[in-house]
């Protein structure tokens, strides 16, 4: 018996709308990088880009636990001595609420150009409306 190797034209890449409203922005993150990285299609490769198309709407409504909203901190630095600049996610959620989304699924992905390009699938927007209906999305019900 031979072993299934998918290739590239094999992929069905479908649309998913996941509505941000009210959800826990990890276990969100999760569903998402999930879709993403085709782990739950039966034809997943490990080493290859298999996942589906995602789109985030809603995304200033997320939800997080505890104190999260005001010491959780995201850090940038521009290479420069004293050049780091901090955020807290609260401050984030105002000013772009997508990087929030955006940030958190990045950082399940592999950590390589397979990741980098599965990041590009990710289609995020603050409000509930989006130009991807050509497209036929299916909308999930969480």
């Amino acid at each position: 018996m031979k072993t299934y190797s998918p290739k590239p034209q094999d992929a069905q890449r479908n649309w998913h709308v996941i509505d941000a409203e009210d959800k826990i922005l990890g276990r969100m993150a999760t569903e998402i990088a999930v879709k993403l990285r085709g782990k739950d299609k039966p034809e997943f490769a490990p080493h290859m880009d298999m996942g589906d198309f995602v789109v985030v709407v809603n995304a200033e409504k997320i939800k997080v636990s505890g104190n999260k909203l005001s010491q959780k901190k995201y850090h940038r630095y521009s290479g420069y001595p004293g050049g780091i600049k901090e955020i807290s996610l609260e401050k984030l959620l105002v000013k772009k609420p997508e990087d929030v989304i955006r940030q958190s699924v990045r950082g399940m992905l592999p950590k390589n150009k397979l990741g980098r390009d599965l990041l590009k699938k990710l289609k995020v927007y603050a409000g509930p409306n989006h130009p991807h209906q050509a497209q036929k999305p299916v909308t999930q019900d969480n």
